[in-house]
């Protein structure tokens, strides 16, 4: 799931510019620097001051005046009382603080045409935080015809007399090219000039732009900083962007703990994206404790807000009780809602449940449908499974050409099922020209990817020399790997090739088949060899095999390696048990587990006391395990 994730969320849109020209354009007020403003406010609170506290709030409005005011407006009558007061009397930031009321909906049901009209006193007296909102409303239409032109021509305005709101508005405009010419470049600076004032969003947005190399020089540590100075006044984006950085090491040193960190603070502030990434925190264990009770949590949320991944992980979790209760049903539910959002790894799953009837009525059309809609996003799982409907003519007429057309995507994403059926199709002719170079072409991608059917026809291919330059050797060598997996047919192929001598020496074809259990010659062989008081020396044919599979094993040539080895055994079984040893973790470092452990029993039946043979049984636990999964 995590590989999933991670390809989507990291992607620094521009979508987020607009979204903090809504966010910031409600807050439209006086803002200023003057961080002793909201000590002032509190002050004339005490002393029931209320127009001087309104007062003081708005030229502190970015440095805590604004919550004091939202509070206020909303809880506080007397506060209100005085605002409306001072209002009817023409006070500038009075009238700003009623308009924005009407326009909000504080303390007094909104009203967009009131609004617009206490703006507009307080615009007559050259409230640069009252032409802002006049801005806000134009581009808005609220109460008035939306017109971004004149919206652009306020923001102008009051952006000229220093309001860094407003700077950050124009900023916004230019970078989306509302009411006036697209310019980045004049984006940047305005968005500068509200960053320098302390403005988070104007912070977040000149972040962004240095991000992405957008009106200024693309540079990670400058977007870092100007994130942090934003996230560290609370603004949950830039929050999330700076844990982004933190995650993937950008302009900061990698750190998931502080990714982690970050994504909290934004996530607490509701802020899904955020949500969902903690959830992933969690899911794997990335910078926080592993724990999927709390990962499911953070899904959840981010989920019920409509996040399309989160609804995905939510459904995956429910389809494998992980954090949450065991619920197909729930898991379609999640599944349909993101899969209705046009995300194609839900599609996939949906498309499945339809498969299958699970929890939903089996229904090939449907589970046809949601296929399609996910394949023809690119989705390579999805491309094969829209493939195998073609193929058997389930759902659909059937069609080789069109399942060829379908598993060809898929392979040509690496998906090895559809390399192997793309083999298939070639080696037939089915749907494609019959080619057989072709064939063996596919059926190789396949089987380096460990399918276990491609390794065995490239295993026959290379065996018979048909559309690739024969080689027993290395047709062994596929037979060999497929029969670890237990596919019956290799095993029958390999002992073929085994009994007549081909393609492998002598001495390797016995400990190739030895598998995980002792043969009674073998064991005999071995007692034999330890009742020895003085053990054989090892003669020059063996040392120039030995040296040979020694240099072998430093190419990482392990095929060629395990081959000489096999050589040494091939003049004396048990002349030389690190043969086995050798060979036992040549055989674990390609997969090679059942043989890897039958070595490793040899070795430790030859040389039970050996200084090695604690690691040497703990490595056989160790392969079992991976048998096992």
């Amino acid at each position: 799931m995590q590989s999933l994730v991670q390809s989507v969320f990291f992607v620094l849109r521009q979508v987020v510019l607009c979204m903090s020209l809504a966010t910031a354009v409600l807050a439209a007020a006086e803002v200023d620097t003057d961080r002793s403003g909201v000590e002032r406010g509190d002050a004339a609170l005490a002393k029931a001051d209320y127009l001087g506290a309104a007062q003081a709030f708005v030229r502190a409005f970015s440095v805590g005046g604004r919550e004091r005011i939202e509070r206020l407006m909303t809880e506080d009558e007397a506060f209100r009382k005085a605002v409306w007061a001072a209002a009817e009397k023409n006070d500038p930031d009075a009238l700003l603080l009623r308009a924005r009321a009407y326009s909000l909906g504080q303390g007094v049901p909104k009203n967009p045409a009131a609004a617009v009209e206490w703006c507009r006193k307080a615009v007559e007296l050259g409230h640069p935080g009252a032409m802002t909102l006049y801005g806000y409303l134009y581009s808005e239409g609220a109460g008035m015809p939306k017109d971004d032109t004149e919206a652009a021509k306020w923001f102008r305005k009051a952006a000229e007399q220093g309001h860094s709101v407003a700077q950050s508005y124009l900023g916004a405009y230019y970078d989306n090219g509302r009411g006036v010419p697209k310019d980045e470049a004049e984006a940047a600076k305005w968005f500068q000039k509200a960053a320098e004032q302390g403005y988070s969003i104007g912070q977040y947005n000149l972040g962004i732009l240095y991000s992405n190399g957008r009106g200024v020089p693309k540079d990670d540590t400058e977007a870092a900083k100007w994130y942090r100075k934003s996230a560290e006044q609370g603004y949950s984006l830039a929050q999330y962007y700076l844990g982004v950085f933190y995650e993937t090491g950008r302009g900061v040193t990698k750190d998931n703990a502080e990714a982690a960190n970050w994504y909290r603070k934004a996530a607490e502030q509701g802020y899904a994206m955020a949500q969902y990434n903690l959830g992933t925190c969690y899911d794997a264990g990335r910078g926080v404790p592993k724990d999927d009770a709390e990962a499911a949590k953070w899904y959840r949320k981010a989920a019920e807000q409509g996040y399309a991944m989160a609804q995905n992980s939510l459904g995956v979790f429910y389809d494998n009780g992980r954090g949450v209760l065991k619920d197909d049903t729930e898991a379609a539910k999640w599944f349909r809602k993101a899969a209705e959002q046009g995300y194609s790894v839900a599609q996939l799953h949906l498309g499945m449940y339809f498969d299958t009837g699970r929890v939903v009525p089996k229904d090939a059309d449907e589970a046809a449908k949601w296929y399609r809609k996910a394949a023809e996003q690119g989705h390579s799982i999805a491309q094969y499974n829209l493939g195998a409907f073609y193929d058997t003519g389930r759902s659909v007429s059937k069609d080789d050409v069109e399942a060829a057309k379908w598993y060809r995507k898929s392979a040509e994403q690496g998906y090895s099922v559809a390399q192997y059926m793309m083999g298939v199709f070639y080696y037939d002719g089915r749907g494609v020209p019959k080619d057989d170079v072709e064939a063996a072409k596919w059926f190789r991608k396949a089987a380096e990817q460990g399918y276990v059917w491609a390794q065995v026809n490239f295993g026959t291919l290379r065996e018979t020399g048909r559309g690739i330059r024969k080689d027993e050797a290395e047709a062994v060598w596929w037979y060999w790997q497929a029969a670890e997996q237990g596919n019956e047919t290799a095993l029958k192929y390999l002992n073929a090739m085994l009994s007549s001598g081909r393609g492998v020496s002598k001495g390797l074809l016995k400990a190739v088949m030895a598998w995980d259990s002792m043969s009674p010659e073998f064991e005999s062989q071995a007692s034999r060899y330890r009742a020895l008081s003085t053990r054989p020396h090892i003669i020059e044919e063996q040392r120039k095999y030995i040296v040979q599979a020694n240099v072998l094993t430093q190419q990482k040539d392990y095929q060629g390696a395990l081959e000489f080895y096999g050589k040494v055994l091939t003049v004396d079984p048990v002349s030389y048990p690190a043969a086995y040893f050798n060979m036992s973790l040549l055989a674990g470092e390609k997969g090679l587990y059942r043989s890897a452990i039958g070595f490793m029993r040899k070795y430790l039946l030859l040389a039970p006391a050996a200084k090695d043979a604690r690691s040497a049984q703990d490595k056989i636990y160790e392969w079992e395990l991976m048998l096992q999964k």
